[in-house]
């Protein structure tokens, strides 16, 4: 799968929201990931895959876009035509997230960037080091979400206020033996009895 660097995927975005413009179409959308990171400067990883939504930003919070609607859709595919990207370059990849609930306080912590008819919320450092605590446990300690957790730099008690997010997730034992598993390798040693 080909790497989308900073700014052809700021190029990209932008060609997007002009796209959607044009057509008198206007989406807000929820974005996590390698993206979000790259977007934010919150690591100095040179490229990502794909641009992760987490769903819809309403005036009630994060909600699922699951089919991602057929405008935005055809639009994302015409953008991936033209700038040689692949067809899901944006997609509802973490979508299930939403399942068991988000991190309290995300909303508050989105970063607005606006793109005429795309208004792109990136999710906030706290949120992300939930997010990647989760991947990293699921996706073991060579994955790219580890070493993106690790450059996120967290504390202590941030990534036990994390863990315990995690569990909301995926409460079972074989989960949370891998999650005090990949913390003590992050630093916390004593993780197993801080974790309710």
């Amino acid at each position: 799968m080909m790497s989308i660097g900073q700014s052809q995927l700021d190029s990209a975005l932008r060609a997007l929201g002009e796209l959607l413009a044009a057509r008198g179409l206007h989406y807000e959308v929820v974005v996590i990931g390698g993206g979000n990171l790259i977007l934010r400067g919150l690591v100095t990883r040179p490229t990502t895959r794909d641009l992760d939504l987490l769903g819809s930003r309403t005036a009630s919070g994060v909600e699922r876009m699951r089919p991602m609607p057929e405008p935005l859709r055809t639009a994302v595919l015409d953008v991936a035509r033209a700038y040689g990207l692949a067809d899901d370059w944006v997609n509802l990849g973490p979508e299930s997230l939403l399942d068991f609930g988000l991190p309290e306080g995300l909303v508050d912590r989105l970063e607005r960037r606006d793109y005429r008819g795309l208004v792109i919320w990136l999710a906030g450092r706290f949120d992300m080091i939930c997010f990647k605590l989760y991947a990293a446990v699921d996706q073991g300690p060579r994955s790219r979400h580890l070493q993106d957790l690790e450059e996120l730099g967290p504390d202590r008690e941030e990534l036990l206020a994390a863990a315990s997010w995690t569990l909301s997730q995926d409460p079972s034992p074989g989960y949370r033996s891998m999650l005090v598993e990949t913390l003590g390798r992050l630093g916390v040693e004593d993780a197993d009895g801080r974790l309710d």
